[in-house]
């Protein structure tokens, strides 16, 4: 459901499981989503089933354990890896039941890099495998999915792609608050296709990429009530949402999994218009900033920004809402929001480490009255492993504290995966 699933000097990246449930994942983390898929894939304990691929046409002898210290790592089965993976998936999202599984088959394909030579001097640049796969999901509350994905590359025009699709049947709750009664909770259940299309261009440095998204969902939202909730209309009862947007990135991160070093900055909109058969007009406008930088040899520090607002009358369930580890998802939502969190990971013991964090957010409706919304919090530990030296990726636990309850999550890579 991260991370968020791009940086165009990541070599391995791909589709996650729909942590986050229907709607709100495949739209406000569909990166997210890419980015913990493959991050699971590298850490699944399951070895591949299929044939290991040659080196100089000779087998390659897999080990499980680390050339250097010897210590348990999977990066020779990432590697040498061709045929079918199947893996299992934790889903521990508290808005669809706290716990549930998914099922995610995937086919890898690894491409050469690319050595070009520009003005004279010679360039390599790598290029992400061909990823193609599926998912089922299934979570405590009985809600589903399942669908399939791909993502490749057009190696000569320097152009990465994605493509998402599926059927889901998702169970959430919402969150609204009414001056005479306080806080309710609503329950809906989503029955939703959606449809997502992505194209990044790669500027020459392979920092820099640019290119157009798409996004299709065709939703029916039924409520366990007589009647419809206020916040609720007719219309979106069954409606279609299609829109049309643009991406402008860059990552300078030394890798996408668990960064030591480096920025990612992103800003990116969509335009949802009746001129592409969508049902509602409006805009939406995401931007983040993520930063790490070492502070000692074995101290980390990274720090997280984010904002997302809408502009118009989108559905419901598509305003933006507060994302932070203990904040259950869509309870704080409004037309605009901001979260800040800040993190520090502690490489304590060989290949284990602590992380500590913590963060604010807030989501208001109008810029004007920005200081009248509460400030939500979170804050947390948690312990990692690097599981994959070769890919620098780690994983681990994280344990957080919201304002009203504790919760768990499974982390592959960084909590902070785009």
């Amino acid at each position: 459901m991260d991370q968020q699933w791009l940086s165009v000097n990541a070599e391995y990246r791909t589709w996650s499981h729909c942590i986050k449930g229907l709607i709100i994942v495949l739209v406000y983390n569909m990166q997210r989503i890419w980015y913990i898929t493959i991050a699971v894939a590298l850490v699944n304990i399951c070895l591949p089933i299929g044939k290991t691929m040659a080196q100089d046409k000779q087998k390659q002898k897999i080990s499980l354990k680390d050339s250097l210290d010897h210590a348990v790592d999977l990066s020779d089965y990432l590697i040498y890896a061709n045929g079918f993976i199947m893996l299992p998936i934790p889903i521990t999202e508290p808005a669809l039941g706290g716990i549930g599984g998914a099922l995610v088959p995937i086919f890898l394909k690894k491409r050469a890099a690319v050595i070009d030579t520009v003005n004279g001097k010679v360039r390599i640049t790598r290029v992400n495998p061909d990823i193609t796969g599926g998912i089922a999901m299934y979570t405590a509350n009985n809600s589903w999915m399942t669908g399939a994905f791909r993502s490749g590359t057009l190696t000569k025009p320097r152009i990465t792609y994605r493509a998402f699709m599926a059927y889901a049947n998702i169970n959430m709750t919402f969150y609204r608050s009414f001056d005479n009664i306080g806080q309710r909770t609503f329950d809906f259940n989503f029955k939703t296709i959606p449809v997502y299309l992505q194209a990044l261009k790669q500027f020459s440095n392979a920092r820099w990429s640019a290119g157009l998204q798409y996004l299709f969902l065709d939703t029916k939202v039924g409520i366990a009530r007589d009647s419809l909730p206020s916040f609720v209309t007719d219309k979106e009862k069954a409606s279609i949402v299609s829109q049309l947007g643009a991406v402008l990135q860059y990552d300078g991160r030394d890798n996408i999994f668990t960064p030591d070093k480096g920025v990612r900055v992103q800003a990116d909109f969509f335009l949802s218009n009746s001129a592409f058969g969508s049902d509602y007009n409006y805009w939406r406008i995401n931007y983040s900033f993520i930063g790490y930088t070492p502070i000692t040899p074995k101290f980390i520090g990274g720090f997280r920004f984010e904002g997302q607002q809408v502009l118009g009358s989108p559905p419901f369930y598509l305003l933006p809402y507060i994302r932070l580890r203990g904040v259950p998802s869509v309870e704080f939502q409004g037309n605009a929001t901001l979260v800040s969190e800040a993190e520090t990971r502690w490489d304590l013991y060989k290949r284990w480490s602590l992380v500590f964090y913590g963060g604010l957010g807030e989501a208001f409706d109008d810029w004007n009255n920005i200081s009248q919304h509460p400030l939500v919090y979170s804050y947390g530990t948690g312990f990692r492993y690097l599981i994959a030296r070769k890919f620098k990726l780690r994983m681990g636990v994280d344990v957080a504290r919201g304002p009203n309850d504790w919760a768990y999550y499974i982390v592959f890579g960084s909590n902070w995966l785009r």
